[in-house]
């Protein structure tokens, strides 16, 4: 058996975190699902930067828009869709055996609108009308301004993936928008299970203390944030709280390990998958993480319930100096420029290529 089978039947989701049209053209993805395991798929505007810009795969549809067809962030989503619909398909069986636990794809709204909860809940109802994807989320950052648009997209029955998460602190507000837009459901008489997943980044703890903490303890600090979200889910799932929401027909929002690839050159490729492995939970890994877990991950004892020693070693960070909170709120802040910033590069290669095109044409 295979260790993403061996992760899979442990009880963790196994979703690759890229899409390219060449990669559902030439089956790779479907390979993906029967040989490895994958039940699920996420992207960001850095991944649609590059499969846009590498090849002619979308060249065809750039063209067939034409240059003023469409505003550059339409033919975006337009590209981005029509992918991710492929995808979908493709998920389908899987999201159907699973109840829509499990299958799910997942659209970014413009990151440009993280301070913006009006216009963040309107293009979130507009993007999963445009898909028509029953196993499509909707991706909505977890800061102040997207917490209202959690609450909001939920009550309205539109399914959301909540990114750019660090923290205990911040999944665990997460889940309390996502709680709320459920409880106001049942209140309203209508269906309460609308699915959702919360996504806490990991690696980028460790590149963000790499060169101010002393070497034992490298490469700790993400796994130590993954353990201690994990506690509290499975803490928030015991809870009388969410046992009534369960009572009515709730689906729990899962749990998803996100930045799951090793990002020091010396550090195992496969440090996090491994030590993050945790049943009801979704790992979302790059490809190269995938493929390397593939080859040669091991899985060992499933975290334990109570997060294990994740106290432990977070106290030796903060005894090291590391501000657990400041330092959380700053990666959701730089996490919301990068997305912001890769937009922009992905805006400005469409136009490019719809210039190409156009002049071509």
């Amino acid at each position: 058996m295979k260790p993403t089978e061996q992760l899979h039947e442990l009880g963790q989701s196994l979703w690759l975190d890229n899409i390219t049209r060449k990669m559902l053209g030439e089956s790779v993805l479907r390979d993906y699902v029967d040989e490895l395991s994958v039940t699920g798929l996420t992207s960001n505007p850095t991944i649609f930067d590059k499969a846009i810009s590498e090849g002619d795969a979308y060249d065809e549809q750039i063209a067939e828009a034409g240059p003023g067809a469409a505003s550059t962030e339409e033919l975006f989503f337009e590209l981005a869709i029509a992918d991710l619909r492929d995808a979908a398909r493709i998920f389908a069986p899987i999201n159907a055996r699973t109840d829509g636990v499990d299958g799910w794809v997942s659209l970014e709204v413009s990151p440009l609108l993280a301070d913006d909860a009006a216009a963040t809940i309107e293009q979130a109802a507009k993007l999963h009308a445009q898909a028509g994807c029953d196993n499509l989320f909707v991706k909505i950052p977890g800061s102040e301004a997207g917490r209202i648009a959690i609450e909001e997209t939920i009550f309205a029955g539109v399914p959301v993936n909540v990114t750019l998460l660090f923290s205990r602190e911040q999944y665990l507000a997460a889940a309390e928008a996502y709680m709320r837009g459920v409880e106001r459901r049942i209140e309203a008489g209508l269906d309460p299970a609308v699915a959702s997943a919360a996504s806490v980044f990991v690696s980028r703890w460790d590149v963000a203390v790499k060169d101010s903490v002393p070497p034992e303890l490298r490469n700790r600090l993400g796994i130590a944030i993954g353990k201690q979200a994990y506690a509290a889910y499975r803490e928030l799932l015991d809870s009388e709280r969410w046992q009534r929401l369960a009572n009515e027909g709730a689906r729990p929002q899962r749990l998803l390990f996100a930045s799951t690839g090793a990002k020091d050159p010396e550090a195992p490729d496969v440090l996090y998958v491994e030590a993050l492995a945790a049943p009801f939970t979704i790992d979302t890994m790059p490809e190269p993480t995938l493929l390397a877990f593939a080859d040669h991950g091991e899985i060992g004892e499933p975290l334990p319930a109570d997060g294990g020693d994740a106290e432990q070693v977070l106290a030796e960070f903060a005894a090291a100096g590391v501000d657990l909170d400041a330092l959380a709120a700053r990666l959701q802040e730089e996490g919301e420029q990068s997305f912001d910033d890769s937009w922009g590069d992905l805006m400005k290669s469409l136009e490019s290529e719809r210039e190409r095109l156009g002049a071509a044409g």
